[in-house]
């Protein structure tokens, strides 16, 4: 597959994620661009937010006021509309335009009227982030404009009279300027890219049955119900209007066509790069150093002590309690406790929540060599909504105690592990080396990248067959954790409880295993990484290159 290649003058991929780590459509771009670099170098710029300042410098950027240079001198960008140029400290470097959008929001109303008058956008009912993404979406076209007149004013082209430019946004946040570019630069193909549609979202966090219902599901008409009538009209339209439309999984490619009214030409599955992974020589350092911060963590909170062979499971992700299956998570620990267990069990819940700070008295035990457990020795950080937080209440509802003759011990991590959390000091990736195994049981899930990053590292998963990821592993080897280091559990709106004992099952099957059975299972994971490595998953991206530039020729025809 390294050899697909399509040939195109510039790639323009737009995303509020360049440089901008908020979830994981950063991991997306940034572990696919060392792919698109190798394979396209620097034709592929991408554009993103400056939402930074001087207090608070993105740490993914690096400015380069040499770059594109000639470009800034004639880009005659509107008054409040600003950029700067540099490379994404990522793996591969690419080009990035970061994009000041403060100039916007003054011409929202007038922008708003043609979105309307000519693709149908509903921005009537807009509120909460919708004029921040659009603000910057409008920015994003006009920079992108500018960039095209320019590459084929001076025939940065292999032919003037026929160039080869495509625009790539991603989510609803994007739409405005996918439909600027139609409107203003007919001539450029377009390709929207929808990671999990609004309204679908919307659906499932609001506690209603997505799959059952899908087929009596009218987006439109859900869109009034749930209070979602401009993010979803943005999405519809930049779907409907994209020269290539595509998603990232089959799951959601269902979604999209009874919800969006469009089955997107390509289905992209997102790939990943093992960069982040500890060296074969370095990993058993790392495993260790990573198995004893969350043990040191553990006794210093509940006062026990956790021998070297303790289990240790934990799940991560968003803090979407139900379409991430933390509540599924939590009640499969439960029902894991319930079984003869050969060791102890540590389960950590690493979910951001609305956190206060880390435990004081958790940082002092650190310190001490005499342990005792704490007040509430379940959770390391406080937080602002303790009584109405989703997750602890759950916690404390099932009965978790973390005593010391219980067999399982549930602890929840309520912050961003970005190695200066005040109480664990290493990143997630850092510790997901010590893990023994992770549980993602998802409700709501068009890919699925907690999963895959977990087998990258060896470590065995469980995860449902309503993810992306979840759909292609069982497209592509034997459900088995000795074939490909995942269990991937079939999860209905329907099966929640028989759902929730396979897990437990499968968590218990794991900690008997033998350590030769183990080490056959971590390295069926890794072996399955690998087949998601973008090496493999780019040529699905090369597809819609091709679509997007043949209809966008179509149609200026």
């Amino acid at each position: 597959m390294d050899n697909c290649i399509s040939e195109f003058d510039l790639l323009l991929e737009t995303s509020w994620e360049v440089c901008n780590k908020i979830g994981g459509i950063y991991t997306v771009l940034s572990t696919k661009a060392a792919t698109l670099q190798k394979n396209y170098k620097d034709k592929t710029i991408f554009i993103g937010p400056d939402v930074w300042s001087e207090d608070n410098p993105s740490p993914y950027f690096i400015e380069n006021r040499t770059l594109l240079k000639k470009w800034l001198l004639e880009a005659n960008l509107p008054e409040g509309v600003d950029v700067r140029v540099g490379r994404w400290n990522i793996p591969g470097k690419p080009i990035v335009v970061l994009v000041r959008f403060d100039g916007m929001y003054a011409v929202k109303d007038k922008f708003y009227g043609r979105m309307w008058e000519f693709f149908g956008v509903d921005s009537l009912h807009a509120y909460g982030d919708y004029d921040e993404a659009c603000a910057f979406s409008h920015a994003a076209g006009i920079v992108a404009e500018s960039l095209f007149k320019y590459y084929l004013a001076h025939k940065l082209v292999a032919d003037p009279k026929n160039p080869k430019f495509i625009s790539h946004y991603n989510e609803w946040t994007t739409g405005m300027g996918l439909l600027y570019i139609k409107a203003n630069c007919p001539e450029v193909a377009t390709i929207f890219t929808t990671h999990a549609t609004s309204i679908g979202r919307s659906i499932c966090g609001n506690g209603k049955p997505l799959y059952d219902q899908l087929p009596n599901y009218n987006g439109d008409q859900m869109a009034r119900e749930l209070n979602m009538e401009a993010k979803h009209s943005l999405e519809k339209a930049a779907a409907t209007q994209a020269d290539c439309f595509t998603t990232v999984s089959e799951v959601t490619a269902r979604e999209c066509e009874q919800l969006l009214d469009r089955r997107p030409d390509v289905v992209t599955p997102n790939g990943f790069e093992n960069n982040f992974v500890p060296s074969t020589a370095k990993f058993k350092a790392a495993r260790a150093a990573a198995r004893q911060k969350m043990m040191d963590v553990a006794s210093a909170l509940t006062g026990n002590e956790y021998p070297a062979n303790t289990f240790i499971i934990a799940t991560s992700g968003r803090c979407e309690y139900r379409n991430k299956g933390i509540d599924l998570f939590l009640d499969s620990i439960r029902q894991l406790a319930n079984k003869p267990l050969p060791e102890k069990v540590l389960a950590f819940v690493m979910v951001p929540a609305w956190v206060d700070k880390g435990r004081h008295d958790l940082a002092d035990a650190l310190n001490s060599s005499v342990h005792q457990c704490l007040p509430e020795p379940v959770m390391t950080h406080t937080l602002h909504n303790s009584d109405s937080d989703a997750i602890i209440c759950r916690i404390r509802q099932i009965g978790f105690g973390n005593h010391a003759d219980d067999s399982v011990s549930v602890i929840y991590v309520p912050c961003y592990l970005n190695g200066n959390d005040g109480i664990f000091n290493m990143t997630y990736y850092e510790l997901m080396a010590g893990f023994d195994a992770t549980v993602f049981p998802s409700y709501y899930e068009p890919w699925g990248y907690t999963p895959l990053e977990s087998v990258a590292w060896g470590v065995p998963t469980v995860t449902t067959s309503l993810s992306g990821f979840g759909q292609w592993v069982l497209d592509s080897f034997d459900n088995s954790f000795k074939a490909c280091g995942v269990r991937v559990e079939t999860r209905t709106d329907s099966n929640y409880d028989s759902v929730r004992d396979n897990i437990a099952e499968d968590l218990h099957y794991l900690t008997i295993a033998s350590k030769t059975e183990r080490t056959t299972v971590s390295k069926a994971a890794k072996a399955t990484a690998a087949a998601a490595a973008w090496s493999n998953f780019i040529c699905y991206y090369i597809t819609a290159f091709d679509i997007a530039l043949r209809n966008a020729k179509a149609r200026n025809k």
